[in-house]
């Protein structure tokens, strides 16, 4: 068994297209279907459902693909060991980030790279934090920065980084000039823009809502933060956002930034990362950038 039929495979099974996945590892569609058979006639059972085209894993298919990312992921952490022993840390760090935390992550990433100058850093700032926990899990990310309440993160370490609180943001002339803080009923009746359901930053500005007794409609949705600045920037839209976001990018022109009446919009953020032993050298060397930064910061 080679770690190129292990690569093929753990490829087919995430692009679910032989072509596509022949194309993500740089072959021809031949080869790939060839090593993957290859690779079923070692193990004596079959891992691909085949007609004219790919039609998804069998059940063994299913269940060996999390040993073969595994394997994989050991492989990876090897290489980075040995190359950190010899020249520093190298490779690729892969990190998942809520949309929430798309601006902040800026303050943790950047020290972590001035350190690591060897390293190249790919975020993915698009993913619900159950999504980016699962792909952790399935060794596809090596870490992530999400909300840990309400999220099952058994088997992950996690650092705690801040505790993020929600504020109103609309264009200036929608709110009244005095306004220090506003109420839910007044800031549910404004032509909102919001996160889009299931994501965690507005599952809680639901959840609050509810708690006052109202209901949030907003007109329009969607997973970037950047997005519903973008729209209150015109001066003619509404939002809820992290206040945390204005860390490392000030509001939009023409935008004011009000407190919410009542009990504090708030949620812990955290990273994560796998807890297996020996647990990713990357992974590792970003949680203790993490903890140098809150120390720094007088949070540690």
């Amino acid at each position: 068994m080679l770690f190129r039929q292990l690569e093929y495979f753990v490829a087919l099974a995430r692009e679910r297209h032989f072509a596509h996945a022949a194309a993500a590892c740089f072959v021809s569609q031949p080869a790939l279907s060839e090593a993957i058979r290859k690779l079923e006639r070692e193990l004596g059972v079959p891992l691909v459902l085949r007609g004219k085209s790919f039609e998804g894993l069998t059940p063994e298919g299913e269940r060996l693909v999390l040993w073969a990312r595994r394997i994989l992921a050991d492989r990876d952490a090897l290489q980075h060991e040995v190359t950190a022993l010899r020249t520093g840390l190298t490779g690729d760090l892969r990190v998942g980030v809520v949309p929430a935390a798309a601006s902040r992550v800026a303050l943790l990433i950047d020290p972590f790279c001035a350190e690591h100058p060897l390293v190249r850093v790919r975020i993915d700032t698009g993913l619900r934090s159950a999504d980016i926990v699962d792909r952790i899990r399935r060794f596809e990310l090596d870490a992530g920065v999400v909300y840990v309440d309400g999220v099952d993160t058994d088997g992950l370490v996690r650092t705690r980084l801040y505790e993020e609180r929600h504020v109103l943001i609309a264009g200036a002339e929608l709110l009244a000039e005095d306004a220090g803080r506003v109420t839910w009923t007044d800031a549910v009746a404004l032509p909102m823009c919001l996160l889009s359901r299931g994501m965690r930053g507005r599952d809680r500005v639901d959840e609050t809502a509810r708690e006052h007794g109202l209901t949030v409609t907003p007109r329009l949705e969607t997973d970037s933060v950047a997005t519903l600045l973008a729209l209150v920037g015109t001066g003619r839209w509404a939002s809820v956002v992290p206040a945390g976001w204005f860390a490392a990018s000030p509001p939009p022109p023409g935008t004011r930034v009000v407190e919410l009446d009542g009990a504090a919009l708030r949620a812990p953020v955290a990273l994560v990362r796998s807890a297996g032993d020996p647990a990713s050298v990357l992974a590792q060397a970003l949680e203790r950038s993490a903890r140098a930064s809150l120390v720094a910061a007088g949070r540690g």
